[in-house]
C-alpha cells in the first residue's frame, strides 16, 4: 500500500510539472503559478531591484522594491514606460503573478538594505500617502496596494549606526511608525543563521524539503553549521570611522532550497574591496563558504566592480546567473569575465540580465554571449525541485508574454 501511495504521489507531481512546462511557450502569456512549483520573478523596472517569490505552497514574498528618485543618461528607460512610477509597476506585476489568488497579498517583504534602488527614494514630486507623514515610493507604494504579513529588514527596531541618515531612511521610518501604530504591520529584524523566520505559511507539511536560510546581515554570517553564526566585522569602536562598513556590506543574504534546487541572493555584498581596505571588507568569501554550490544565483551588487570575487564564483558555480541591471556600470568587464570563466568552475552556464544599457554593450563587446539581455527573468522550479526553467518575459508592455524559454536544467 505504501509503495502504491508513493507511486500515485510521484505520478501526480510529474503530471503537474508536465502541465506547467507545457504551458511555458514563447510568444504566449506566462502560465500562472501552480501548486508545488517554486517561482522567482526578477522584475525589470529600470529603476532598481525587485523580485517576487511564490513558494511551493503559495506563500508569497517580495524581496526589495527599488525606485530611484531620478534618472540619468547612465540608466535605461523605465519599464514598461514612464507613465507610472516604479513602485506602481511593481504592484501591478505582483498582482499579475498572483492572479491565481482572489485576494493577492504578500506574506513577507524583505528589504535587503537601505538604498533607494532597493527600497525606494522619495522624489520631490512623489505622492504623499493618504494617511501618514511619508511619500509613496518603492516599498511604501507597494504597502499601499497589497497587504503585507511581515516586513523584515536588517536593523529593526532601533536602527543603530551605521545607518543612513538621509531622506530615504527618514521616509521609510515614518512609514514604519505609521503602519505599525495604525495598521498593525508586523516588522522583524532579519536574523542570520535562522531557518524558521521565513517559512511556508499555507501548507508547510506538504513540502518538507523547502527551506529559507538566513545567511548574513550586519556582518553576522551563518557558519553553515546548525544555526551558528559569527561576527565577521571587528568591534567598530576599534575601527577608524573611515573604515566602518558601508551599507552594501551590511546587506542581508539568504539561501533558498527546494529539494535538490538551491538559490542564492546576496543583495549588494562586496567581495573585491578597494585597494588598501581591510580584509574584512570582503563579505562574499565567508558568505560563499556557508552557502556552497547552488543551481542559480543573483549576481551581487548588480555586477558592479566590487562584486563576484573568484572564490564566490568558484564556490557557488551555478548553472544560471541572474543580473538585475539598469545602469551603464552593470556589469563591469572583470565581473563579466569571472562569471564566464571555466577556470573558476567548469561546465556550461547561462547569464540572464534584466536590462543592459547600450553603453555597456559598447564597452564589453562579449555581452552578446548573454543568454538574454532584456526582460523580466522568471526561474520556474518544478514540483520537488529536480529541475528548473528560465523564462524571459516582455518588459516593454504588460502583455506578460514569454519571449524566450531556457532549460530544463537539472538540479544537482
Amino acid at each position: 500500500m505504501m509503495k502504491a501511495n508513493w507511486f500515485l504521489t510521484f505520478s501526480w507531481m510529474a503530471l503537474v510539472a508536465a502541465a506547467a512546462c507545457a504551458d511555458d511557450i514563447a510568444e504566449q502569456e506566462i502560465a500562472p503559478w501552480q501548486p508545488g512549483t517554486l517561482d522567482i520573478h526578477q522584475i525589470s523596472s529600470g529603476r532598481g531591484n525587485a523580485a517576487v517569490y511564490l513558494f511551493p505552497d503559495g506563500t508569497t514574498m517580495l524581496v526589495d522594491a527599488g525606485e530611484l528618485p531620478s534618472k540619468t543618461p547612465r540608466h535605461t528607460p523605465d519599464r514598461p514606460d514612464s507613465s507610472r512610477r516604479a513602485g506602481e509597476w511593481i504592484v501591478r506585476y505582483v498582482q499579475h503573478a498572483l492572479r491565481h489568488d482572489p485576494q493577492p497579498a504578500l506574506d513577507y517583504v524583505l528589504l535587503t538594505h537601505f538604498h533607494e534602488d532597493h527600497m525606494g527614494g522619495p522624489a520631490d514630486d512623489a505622492p504623499a500617502a493618504p494617511a501618514g507623514a511619508y511619500r509613496l515610493t518603492g516599498v511604501t507604494r507597494v504597502a499601499e496596494s497589497l497587504p503585507i504579513g511581515k516586513l523584515l529588514d536588517r536593523a529593526w527596531p532601533d536602527y543603530q549606526p551605521p545607518i543612513p541618515d538621509n531622506s530615504t531612511m527618514k521616509n521609510y521610518r515614518a512609514f514604519l511608525k505609521w503602519q505599525t501604530e495604525n495598521k498593525g504591520l508586523k516588522v522583524e529584524r532579519f536574523l542570520p543563521g535562522r531557518n524558521d523566520q521565513v517559512v511556508l505559511c499555507r501548507d508547510p507539511q506538504k513540502y518538507p524539503h523547502f527551506e529559507f536560510r538566513n545567511v548574513a546581515a550586519n556582518g553576522e554570517i551563518w557558519t553553515g553549521v546548525g544555526n551558528v553564526t559569527r561576527q565577521h566585522f571587528p568591534d567598530l569602536d576599534s575601527v577608524p570611522r573611515g573604515q566602518w562598513p558601508h551599507e552594501n556590506m551590511l546587506s542581508t543574504a539568504f539561501r533558498l532550497s527546494y529539494g535538490k534546487f538551491d538559490y542564492f541572493n546576496g543583495a549588494d555584498i562586496p567581495g573585491v574591496p578597494p585597494e588598501g581596505s581591510p580584509v574584512w571588507h570582503d563579505v562574499e568569501t565567508p558568505v560563499a563558504k556557508a552557502v556552497g554550490p547552488v543551481e542559480a544565483a543573483i549576481v551581487d551588487h548588480h555586477g558592479y566592480l566590487d562584486s563576484q570575487n573568484e572564490f564566490l564564483v568558484a564556490t557557488l558555480r551555478p548553472r544560471a546567473w541572474v543580473i538585475s541591471v539598469w545602469d551603464s556600470g552593470h556589469p563591469t568587464a572583470r565581473v563579466w569575465n569571472r562569471l564566464r570563466s571555466t577556470h573558476l568552475y567548469p561546465g556550461p552556464r547561462d547569464v540572464f540580465a534584466t536590462d543592459v544599457h547600450p553603453a555597456t554593450n559598447l564597452v564589453i563587446s562579449s555581452l552578446d554571449k548573454l543568454a538574454s539581455s532584456h526582460g523580466h527573468i522568471v526561474l520556474r522550479v518544478s514540483p520537488g525541485g529536480d529541475e528548473f526553467r528560465v523564462l524571459i518575459v516582455d518588459d516593454t508592455s504588460e502583455s506578460h508574454k514569454v519571449t524566450k524559454v531556457f532549460g530544463p536544467y537539472p538540479s544537482r
